[in-house]
């Protein structure tokens, strides 16, 4: 019998065991009494911090859509045990196919992995099972008509999702979706282009490089271009095409893509990408 507990609810074998003679060997209310359980579990850990975690990334088969998630947890050690694996590789693949808008309302939907539970119900279940809080920190979905790539670096503790604007979608536009998504990993731009940065960012690195420039004491002519090429080195920084490209530094992403465009019969644009980082 509680063997048979532990098939059913993925519980130790103590819990499961005092579950049992706590419902008189009822095997259905044994797995009441453990959801109850975990119920508790995660109320009494719900204000526990949660700085580890992973991301997780799940790609249509059409490649044009995809999903970028995070989920928290306490400890790296839980965050590489195989259940919180699963449970975060779940909840990714459920996203594609559930188009929800936010964290409050994907807890409210049933949970695929287990019919007649919600999200949030098998979220306290597993709380219950692995003894840490664990919170969905957030998502992405990209779906629309350009090709769609993910990057997991670092043993999940970075991803990116990423999607291309393209007159068609090739196995070539994929993988360049792919290295583009590493590049966004690894050198983490804040925006596609520099029309598209933060006016306030852009403002204060200029009165940075202003209040530099004046120290040097030169002429104020000197000092304009002081500051414009401060600047003009930032944009090459933080914007993702003007990035020399992680695999050819020769070339910046601008170019990579206006080549690709020149092969596929087409433009090539990066239309948007996200980054997400554990505990960032």
């Amino acid at each position: 019998m509680v063997k048979q507990l532990r098939e059913k609810t993925n519980c130790g074998f103590m819990d499961c065991k005092k579950a049992l003679q706590e419902t008189q060997g009822d095997l259905e209310a044994a797995v009441a009494y453990l959801r109850q359980k975990g119920i508790a579990v995660a109320t009494k850990r719900a204000e526990r911090a949660t700085s580890e975690g992973a991301v997780w990334s799940y790609l249509g088969p059409e490649g044009t859509s995809g999903v970028l998630l995070e989920v928290n947890c306490e400890s790296d050690f839980v965050a590489k045990t195989e259940a919180f694996q699963a449970f975060g590789a779940a909840l990714a693949a459920q996203l594609a196919q559930d188009a929800v808008a936010d964290v409050e309302t994907l807890l409210s939907q049933p949970w695929r992995g287990q019919p007649g539970l919600t999200v949030q119900e098998y979220l306290n279940e597993l709380i219950g099972q692995i003894g840490e809080n664990i919170r969905i920190r957030r998502f992405s979905r990209f779906a629309g008509q350009g090709p769609v790539a993910a990057y997991i670096h670092f043993g999940g503790k970075i991803g990116v999702l990423l999607e291309l604007k393209a007159p068609r979608v090739s196995e070539d536009l994929k993988s360049l979706a792919r290295d583009l998504a590493m590049q966004v990993a690894a050198t983490n731009p804040l925006a596609i282009s520099r029309e598209e940065l933060d006016p306030a960012v852009v403002a204060q690195e200029k009165a940075v490089y202003e209040a530099q420039a004046r120290e040097s004491g030169k002429p104020e002519k000197i000092l304009e271009k002081m500051v414009h090429g401060r600047l003009e080195k930032f944009y090459k920084e933080v914007c993702l095409i003007e990035q020399p490209f992680v695999k050819n530094p020769d070339l910046t992403v601008s170019q990579l893509l206006n080549e690709a465009g020149t092969r596929e019969g087409g433009q090539i644009t990066v239309s948007r990408f996200v980054r997400y980082q554990v505990g960032a």
